[in-house]
């Protein structure tokens, strides 16, 4: 499955030169625009240095899809058959062709071994250069711009590239990529706005509350009111106790300052689950995360106390629950800091983070985490669930492309990856839509996907609700209380084969009737999500009482928690984990095994968005988990 979206692989220039020195410069990347809260400052200084990194083309990267599919789809003899790390190295790591091709122009234009040097992940090479050299190097202009906050940032707005080294690199920074995160203000001796990385307080993409609950409704009938875990476990039919509990493990990731509270757990359980009181999640620390206390309220410990509250019930206390605690709380983390934690052929072998949208470590501000990067340091989890987003168009195709095949990695080598799909509908996080000019404003009126959502090697979750004066014996609708399930259509990869026939079969037959350019209507590109779960009405307790939360980022980790169970009884019988579902779900052997959504729609950008109809919509996907189906039909499986 080749993925990325043509204009995406045009982008790295497939053309080559038989003459090295006389090849052609060609635009490598360029920015259309300056991001929300950013503006421009100066010109940055001639004499000032920069570390110039080149990110080297991965070997087979290509074939990623394929290769996942293998081992992925139910139909396949190589099914259930996963990669280890050392198999993944060997298959993607650069080519020495692509090293030496970098290499050999970078010393022709005056960078010798000296000052050019190879990572020994091999994924990068690495130049200290001024901004005057960098500028000469790669045919553009460097500028300092200014965040809001008071943050600063180098970048420009697009650089050059010899068409022989275009097929060998894949992006430059710092170049067109902004920050994904605002440390402390300038001048500020607080601590406010610290830590500030995706999905954490202020960015837009955590869970909603109405406020404190004055009574609690612990009952079946009450579901419409009130979500607790006897509702989640009537609806999706999870009456399951863990048989392999010691071979099996689920992980949720968190982003500091995002923490969960003990009390809040213990509160929870004592109504809930008593067998989990006083019991704690095995937490693991990438990058100096830990489960801080000096900050709390409803942004700072909701997200944290939600996931933990109901994946471990869910589980039940005979399943331990791993936390990654991602980030310090001064420089905060990225996706690709807990990716480079949880898998070493990520930051050893394939070319490490950009460090214009990554946590660096140990800490180049000051003030935080010291200790050497986590790379490679913590086992991933057979699930891992995120409840945290970018908007897709936060971030160059480049980078997500990048990021995206190392989630096809975990596939391959038998990891679940769940993310939230969002929680503005059709818009972007904070409900921004894009303009004309791929500006973000309140306004626009151009859809705003979600990534990793729109990765097409992850599963994307989506939300439903009770609807109001229902019962759990009635199906659900999309969630359109308080949030609107985020769905829609990638503006970067192209549609995966798994989910053609489905995608196809929406668009024939209920083709959304809005303007070609305000959503992507190619019919060519990635569908999401891909399945959703309840996100609406949860009783979670926070900060010593209980309030309602709304939102995707209640979906993922019950999803997740389902799952787990799924691999808890195929490894009771000696069988591999799921890994990524994907392939399966969209299978005729997993027809009818999810309960479909047909009621509500996803509003956002001033539409009404999409609308859940038969079978898969860009609203709640496939829809929701039949645990009893679903166990049954993986079970069938090798």
């Amino acid at each position: 499955m080749r993925l990325l979206l043509s204009f995406v692989v045009l982008a790295f220039g497939l053309l080559a030169s038989a003459d090295p020195v006389l090849s052609a410069y060609r635009v490598h990347e360029r920015r259309a625009h300056i991001p929300t809260g950013w503006s421009y400052n100066r010109k940055h200084d001639s004499s000032a240095v920069i570390p110039l990194r080149f990110a080297l083309k991965q070997n087979n990267i290509d074939a990623i899809g394929d290769y996942l599919n293998e081992v992925s789809h139910p139909e396949s003899t190589e099914y259930g058959k996963h990669w280890t790390a050392g198999e993944v190295f060997r298959k993607f790591s650069p080519s020495t062709e692509t090293i030496g091709a970098v290499r050999a122009w970078l010393e022709e234009n005056g960078f010798d071994a000296s000052r050019a040097k190879l990572t020994r992940n091999r994924g990068w090479i690495e130049v200290q250069v001024t901004v005057e050299e960098a500028e000469r190097l790669l045919q553009t202009e460097y500028h300092v711009y200014g965040h809001e906050t008071g943050h600063e940032h180098v970048a420009c707005d697009s650089y050059h590239l010899p068409e022989h080294v275009q097929p060998h690199v894949d992006f430059v920074t710092p170049t067109v990529h902004f920050d994904a995160k605002i440390l402390k203000r300038s001048g500020s001796g607080s601590t406010d706005g610290v830590g500030r990385s995706i999905g954490q307080p202020g960015s837009g993409a955590h869970p909603k509350t109405t406020g404190e609950i004055q009574t609690l409704l612990n009952e079946l009938e009450a579901c419409d009111q009130q979500i607790t875990p006897i509702c989640l476990r009537a609806l999706y039919g999870l009456v399951y106790e863990p048989l392999a509990a010691s071979k099996n493990s689920y992980g949720i990731v968190e982003y500091t300052p995002q923490a969960y509270l003990q009390s809040d757990l213990d509160m929870f359980h004592g109504n809930f689950s008593d067998g989990l009181v006083g019991v704690a999640p095995y937490m693991v620390s990438i990058d100096g995360g830990y489960a801080q206390t000096e900050y709390t309220g409803f942004d700072y410990n909701g997200e944290s106390d939600l996931d933990l509250e109901y994946g471990m019930n869910l589980v039940t206390a005979k399943q331990q629950v791993t936390l990654y605690q991602a980030g310090d709380m001064v420089e905060g983390a990225s996706f690709n800091n807990f990716l480079d934690a949880i898998d070493g052929t990520y930051c050893t072998y394939e070319g490490g983070d950009d460090p214009t949208q990554d946590g660096v470590f140990p800490d180049p501000y000051g003030g935080g985490y010291e200790g050497p990067e986590d790379c490679g340091t913590a086992k991933p989890t057979n699930v891992i669930s995120t409840s945290y987003a970018y908007n897709e168009a936060d971030l160059t195709p480049s980078y997500t492309a990048r990021q995206c095949s190392e989630y096809a990695k975990l596939g391959l080598m038998g990891v679940t990856v769940l993310y939230s799909s969002g929680d503005y509908g059709v818009a972007g996080n904070g409900g921004y839509c894009l303009t004309a000019n791929g500006s973000y404003s309140l306004n626009g009126t151009i859809f705003n996907p979600s990534f990793p959502g729109t990765c097409p090697y992850i599963t994307s979750v989506g939300a439903t609700q009770v609807n109001p004066n229902s019962t759990v014996l009635q199906p659900e609708g999309a969630c359109e209380q308080v949030i609107y399930s985020g769905g829609g259509f990638s503006n970067y990869f192209a549609m995966p084969s798994y989910q053609q026939t489905a995608v196809e079969y929406y668009l024939t037959n209920y083709y959304p009737q809005y303007p070609p350019d305000i959503w992507n209507s190619s019919g060519m590109s990635r569908g999401y999500p891909d399945i959703s779960a309840n996100g609406a009405n949860y009783v979670v307790a926070i900060d010593g009482q209980f309030e309602l939360v709304y939102g995707t980022s209640c979906s993922s980790p019950v999803s997740g928690a389902i799952l787990t169970m799924v691999n808890d009884a195929r490894l009771a019988v000696g069988k591999s984990p799921i890994g990524f579902i994907n392939p399966t779900i969209y299978s005729t052997d997993f027809a009818g095994a999810f309960n479909d959504i047909t009621m509500g729609g996803n509003q956002g950008c001033g539409t009404a968005g999409y609308t859940s109809v038969p079978g898969w919509d860009p609203v709640t996907g496939l829809g929701t988990p039949n645990f009893p189906k679903l166990v049954a039909r993986w079970l069938l499986l090798p």
